[in-house]
């Protein structure tokens, strides 16, 4: 059974992203690298990581541009067969079936609306009703596109199942134990165990756990094993 969790190796770092995935590997299965990583060492960074590690990898580079050149992005890193590639979902249908037609053994994975953006700020940049209603409209532009998996808020978990279905896989950042403090960009949160209780299949978690390694190896695989065992209870 692959662990709910991805752990969000948020690091520009290669070394240190290798010792965190070894450091947690025994209750993480995919790890989730970014744009910072991307930018930093590219293609063959990403494939060093699986080489010499082995894990699977959740690619989030929010692919969101024209559909030709989103669909050819794709393509650069479709051979490494990350588990998911993330795009946004505001590019549009076309945009997001571009994406799909570019990789194979890949989930396209669909971002509806930051967790680091607040009611207000939706407002703000022109959305139209709640964070709620805005992410359930384009979740169903990207399943219906071909997306396989959403990323979304935890508060939009419930209701984005209830509109895309079982079938699809939901995936959550803003996910905090309860005894963490949240001390980041994220403003809509919540507990892993509310979040896989509505329906999320995945819980990005970042640095209640990779805040650790400060302690040595051994007390953030602790950490990682504690969260896992908490969603589990």
């Amino acid at each position: 059974m692959t662990s709910p969790i991805i752990l969000a190796v948020d690091t520009p770092d290669i070394e240190l992203a290798k010792r965190w995935i070894s450091a947690t590997s025994n209750s993480i299965d995919i790890f989730k690298l970014g744009l910072e990583f991307y930018l930093s060492h590219g293609y063959e960074g990403i494939a060093a990581i699986q080489r010499e590690t082995g894990a699977e990898i959740f690619l989030d580079l929010k692919l969101h541009d024209i559909p030709h050149t989103v669909s050819k992005a794709a393509s650069v890193v479709a051979s490494l067969k990350p588990r998911f590639l993330t795009v946004h979902a505001s590019g549009g249908a076309a945009m997001i079936a571009g994406a799909v037609s570019a990789v194979s053994s890949t989930s396209i994975t669909a971002v509806t609306i930051l967790t680091s953006l607040s009611e207000e700020d939706l407002t703000e940049i022109g959305f139209q009703g709640t964070a709620l209603s805005a992410a359930q409209g384009l979740a169903a532009v990207a399943v219906k596109a071909g997306a396989t998996s959403i990323v979304c808020s935890p508060h939009e978990i419930a209701g984005i199942r209830q509109r895309v279905g079982d079938a699809v896989t939901i995936i959550t950042p803003g996910v905090r134990p309860a005894d963490e403090n949240s001390g980041d960009d994220q403003k809509r949160t919540m507990t892993p165990t509310e979040a896989i209780s509505l329906g999320a299949n995945f819980l990005v978690i970042g640095r209640p756990i990779t805040s650790r390694w400060a302690d040595g190896p051994a007390t953030m695989a602790e950490r990682a094993a504690e969260i896992l065992a908490s969603i589990q209870r």
